[in-house]
């Protein structure tokens, strides 16, 4: 499988092909190498633009209150280490989450009612909700 290689190092590629001394014609031939020699500083001049424009662009985005472009590194290990025992000394920790309401001690239980007058007319009992509320009790 080749692999599709990015416009600019098409160019270059491209540019490296060419062979100026292959022409007959002297004035061709010393045109050919003025133009390659201008097409190949304006590639590196575009490079540092590109890079300085990225760099104002963090910069500002770092003033406004963002986070810039991040540095992705490779994923290539510094150091030689050994993966073959890695799952073994692995072991998964299961993480178990309880209800805090189990904890509460309830020490008083009361149904509140709601004055019916006060009741817009086309409202309905749809039963009692459960709620536990605590109270901060300071004692001597």
């Amino acid at each position: 499988m080749a692999q599709k290689q990015s416009p600019e190092k098409e160019v270059e590629a491209l540019l490296q092909t060419i062979d100026p001394s292959k022409f007959a014609d002297e004035s061709l031939r010393h045109t050919l190498t003025v133009v390659l020699n201008v097409i190949e500083q304006q590639q590196l001049e575009i490079k540092e633009l590109r890079q300085e424009n990225q760099k104002l662009r963090d910069e500002n985005n770092r003033l406004k209150g963002e986070q810039g472009k991040p540095e992705i590194k490779s994923n290539k290990p510094k150091g030689f280490s050994n993966h073959s025992s890695e799952k073994e000394r692995y072991t998964p920790k299961k993480h178990t989450k309880s209800s805090k309401n189990q904890s509460i001690k309830v020490d008083r239980t009361s149904i509140l009612d709601y004055p019916s007058s006060e009741l817009p007319s086309d409202a309905q009992f749809k039963g009692y909700e459960e709620v536990i509320i605590q109270d901060i009790s300071l004692k001597t």
